[in-house]
């Protein structure tokens, strides 16, 4: 978990904001207070998953800029504008989650992004203080690429390289 941190924290974000907050689900326990949340079709392999992941968004991530991108008062973009905090939160966060499944990926792990959960339900299970730490579309189940039912990874598989096209 350590190294896939490290890996992901490198992808870049609009003025290195980084509102993404990762919640590594781990126990049996655990995970049993996330299933109910799940739908149906995602239970089970996120109940198999060595490791879960909630990909989640903090709205209090401009308070960091002062630290995260020093050369400007970047947090003045943000005080007191709630509609470009949401955007910029959740755009950011979802794209450090991807950030996160392409790290997993260079580390031999395979993922299962899913968006069909409850909302509320995880995001009260995965912060105390769900106004400022939101859920993102993405839960992301790790796992080796052996054990994962996928023939092959996304990199080498035949329809991507079918739906490929070539220019000019």
């Amino acid at each position: 978990m350590h190294e896939l941190v490290d890996l992901l924290k490198l992808g870049p974000t609009s003025a290195n904001c980084s509102p993404a907050r990762f919640l590594f689900v781990k126990s049996r326990e655990a995970k049993e207070k996330l299933k109910p949340h799940l739908s149906e079709g995602n239970r089970d392999k996120t109940m198999k998953a060595p490791v879960c992941t909630i990909v989640g968004y903090d709205l209090d991530f401009y308070e960091y800029l002062p630290k995260l991108f020093p050369h400007t008062d970047a947090k003045s973009w943000f005080e007191g504008k709630p509609k470009k905090i949401e955007e910029t939160a959740f755009r950011n966060g979802t794209l450090q989650g991807a950030y996160l499944i392409l790290a997993a990926r260079a580390l031999g792990l395979e993922t299962g992004p899913m968006s069909g959960f409850d909302n509320a339900g995880v995001a009260a299970i995965s912060s105390p203080e769900p106004t400022s730490n939101l859920t993102s579309c993405v839960i992301s189940a790790m796992a080796t690429a052996r054990s994962c039912s996928r023939a092959c990874p996304a990199s080498t598989s035949t329809r991507w390289r079918r739906s490929s096209k070539k220019l000019p």
